[in-house]
């Protein structure tokens, strides 16, 4: 906001004053970071409970006078922005301000945190307390009106709403044939391939969770209607957006059936296979750019925690070296750090009739696994972990990297492939330069994969001398003959034939460094000769000038 808009928005809320969804604070520099939590909670309740889209907690003016006394409160930019990330830490679920704003007016500094209503059904807690207001007071949020608030949605999960003239003909083929198949192997179990294949349609829909009674939901719309079906679940999008950003632009909108369609939008993105640290390894680390099980499980989740009621799409935006996937709604049940070690199991769901059907379809699972894996088959690969990012409020995004970002990190992990999970994640936080906590310092460092000062640290030059021993030992290391007799029987397979210049130039620079050219030369000759005594080559030229071929 321009300095002219704010002073008009603080006149505003000084004139029109409701202490239920508006705070003024003079506020010194050292105000406590816990009475603003216990703010956010109330005021953000209070908001949801009086149908507005915001509630403010405004420092630098007077409670009593309403005048501009100005505050010095996080006078730093970066100190000030920080606050959104501890109130993050601390709420559940995990919400921070829509934004901070900053007014200087020539009677002070005025500082203006917008904060969010809470999202419909779900109060806010500060540090597992939930607050309210009464009057001017804080004052714990009653259970009168957290009923209210979980009220909102408790008897209307929108997933398990009847699509009204829906039918089994608004239903794709293709999908529900893959239906059955991946509900098959998940109760293998249980009941035989072919059984499940000659169950009557309406008898599968329903052990499968997507319908109701035989009854169309708007579960089975999304993730088994036709795409010229899916209007039926208008206003609400029902949609995923694949985005292209660099320097190619494009795009394309994915529709029902979901089942399906994840794995069409997967197919556009650019999945090519990278070489880790060429330069340094005589045989380089081959990955894809994305794990298909990572960038389906992060699609998934998204599809399954949808606040379908924001009417908004599931966008995913392929850049150069990442992807990044948005969903509409808050982090429903805890947040994304409690998922890590995989032994969080979710309480409830946003979409519980839906994320029941994906769970039976074999899409996710419900013990909140599915963060864990990601991270865990992300650094098998060298590759950063995922980031979450909930700053934005109603709104969680997830980037998944497709690159390097320090190359002393992935070396680490191909060397050190016994790493626990809990160090991998510091490492990846040392990495992007983010913050770490003490004892998680002191372990690395004792470990001697740290140095540094606090908050300047770095992969340790230890294991970078480490790693560079490593190289150098794959560098000059001999391989076996089998593995050079293949390279040669490939090359001759391929174009026919060979001389010995072109031997030579085939296998010189691939021969350990350790050898002097003239040791490669011979190596070189006795191999030839080796497999010329096995018959599997064969001198087709002259003794002095000799081309080989392939055995027949």
């Amino acid at each position: 906001m321009q300095p002219s808009e704010l002073k008009r928005l603080l006149d505003q809320l000084v004139a029109t004053w409701e202490n239920e969804v508006v705070e003024f604070k003079q506020a010194d520099e050292n105000y406590k970071t816990d009475k603003i939590g216990e703010y956010f909670s109330a005021l953000s309740n209070e908001a949801n409970l009086s149908g507005r889209e915001s509630a403010w907690l405004v420092f630098g003016v007077s409670n009593k006078t309403r005048a501009i006394s100005g505050t010095r409160y996080r006078e730093e930019p970066d100190r000030l922005n920080g606050l959104k990330h501890q109130i993050a830490q601390s709420t559940e679920p995990s919400i921070t301000f829509r934004n901070i704003h900053v007014l200087e007016d020539a009677a002070g500094r005025v500082v203006l945190f917008e904060i969010p209503a809470a999202p419909r059904g779900i109060p806010i807690a500060w540090k597992g307390h939930y607050y309210s207001r009464a009057g001017e007071s804080l004052v714990p949020l009653g259970f009168a009106k957290q009923d209210e608030i979980r009220q909102q949605t408790i008897a209307e999960d929108w997933t398990a709403q009847l699509v009204p003239g829906a039918t089994l003909d608004d239903l794709d083929e293709t999908a529900l044939q893959k239906a059955r198949e991946a509900f098959a192997k998940k109760y293998a179990n249980r009941f035989a391939a072919d059984e499940v294949e000659n169950w009557p349609l309406s008898t599968f829909l329903d052990r499968a969770r997507v319908t109701q009674n035989g009854a169309i939901t708007r579960t089975t719309l999304l993730l088994l209607g036709k795409p010229e079906s899916a209007w039926k679940l208008s206003p609400h999008p029902a949609q995923m957006t694949w985005k292209l950003e660099g320097p190619e632009r494009a795009y394309e909108h994915f529709s029902p059936p979901f089942l399906l369609s994840t794995s069409w939008l997967y197919r556009r993105i650019r999945n090519i296979q990278l070489r880790l640290l060429p330069q340094d390894e005589l045989l380089p680390v081959e990955v894809a750019k994305y794990d298909q099980k990572i960038v389906l499980e992060a699609l998934h989740n998204c599809i399954a925690h949808q606040d379908y009621t924001r009417n908004g799409r599931v966008i995913v935006i392929e850049q150069p070296d990442r992807l990044v996937f948005e969903n509409e709604g808050v982090f429903f049940e805890g947040e994304p750090g409690d998922y890590l070690e995989g032994n969080r199991v979710p309480r409830r769901y946003r979409n519980p009739f839906l994320a029941q059907a994906m769970a039976e379809l074999n899409m996710i699972d419900t013990m909140g696994f599915g963060i864990h894996d990601m991270y865990a088959r992300q650094a098998k690969r060298y590759f950063p972990m995922p980031d979450y990012d909930l700053s934005e409020a109603g709104a969680v995004r997830l980037t998944i990297y497709g690159g390097v970002v320090d190359p002393a990190y992935s070396r680490l992990l191909i060397q050190k492939t016994d790493l626990p999970l809990a160090d991998i994640l510091a490492l990846d936080r040392v990495q992007k330069k983010l913050p770490l906590p003490d004892e998680a310092i002191t372990r690395l460092r004792r470990s001697g994969l740290i140095e540094g000062r606090k908050p300047n640290l770095y992969v340790s030059a230890k294991v970078a001398k480490a790693t560079s021993d490593k190289v150098d030992y794959i560098r000059t290391r001999a391989q076996d003959d089998e593995f050079y007799a293949k390279l040669l029987t490939d090359y001759l397979e391929k174009f026919g034939q060979a001389t010995r210049s072109e031997i030579d130039k085939l296998l010189m620079d691939k021969l350990s460094d350790g050898l002097s050219p003239e040791q490669k030369r011979n190596k070189i000759s006795n191999l030839v000769t080796k497999l010329r005594r096995r018959g599997r080559i064969h001198n087709s030229g002259s003794r002095g000038h000799p081309i080989w071929q392939l055995a027949e």
